[in-house]
C-alpha cells in the first residue's frame, strides 16, 4: 500500500466533502449540507488514521471512535464536537416520520454547525 497516495486520497475527499457542504448551504439543502460536513470530518480522520497507523482506514462513521482508533488525544470538548457531528449523519441520512431534523436546520442553525464543523476540520489538518 502506497500510505502517501492513500492519505493523500481521503485529503482530497475532505476538501471536497466540505466544499460541498457549503454548495448545499447556498441552495438551502440544510440537513444534507451538515451530512457532508460531517463526511468532510470522517475523511479527514481516516487520512490522519492512515498516516498514523500505515494501514487502510476502518469503514466506520462515528467520528470519536475514528478519532480514538488514530490515537488523537481529544479534550471532553471536542468530543462532544465529534459526538454532535456525528449525530448529523444519522439524522440526515434517517430522517423520523416528523422531518424533526431537517425542520431544526434552518439557516441560521446550519450556519453555526457549519462555522464549527470548520473549525474542527481546521485543528485536525493542524495536526496532520
Amino acid at each position: 500500500m502506497d500510505i502517501q497516495k492513500v492519505q493523500s486520497f481521503w485529503l482530497v475527499e475532505a476538501d471536497e466533502a466540505l466544499q460541498v457542504a457549503w454548495h448545499l448551504f447556498e441552495k438551502r439543502d440544510y440537513s444534507y449540507s451538515l451530512f457532508f460536513g460531517h463526511l468532510a470530518i470522517e475523511k479527514l480522520l481516516k487520512a490522519l488514521y492512515v498516516a498514523r497507523k500505515k494501514m487502510h482506514a476502518p469503514y466506520i462513521h462515528n467520528l470519536k471512535r475514528l478519532a480514538e482508533l488514530s490515537d488523537i488525544q481529544l479534550s471532553e470538548d471536542m468530543q462532544n464536537e465529534l459526538i454532535r457531528i456525528t449525530a448529523f449523519n444519522l439524522e440526515s441520512r434517517y430522517p423520523d416520520e416528523k422531518r424533526d431534523f431537517r425542520k431544526k436546520c434552518t439557516e441560521g442553525f446550519t450556519k453555526n454547525e457549519l462555522i464549527q464543523i470548520e473549525e474542527v476540520f481546521k485543528w485536525l489538518k493542524s495536526i496532520l
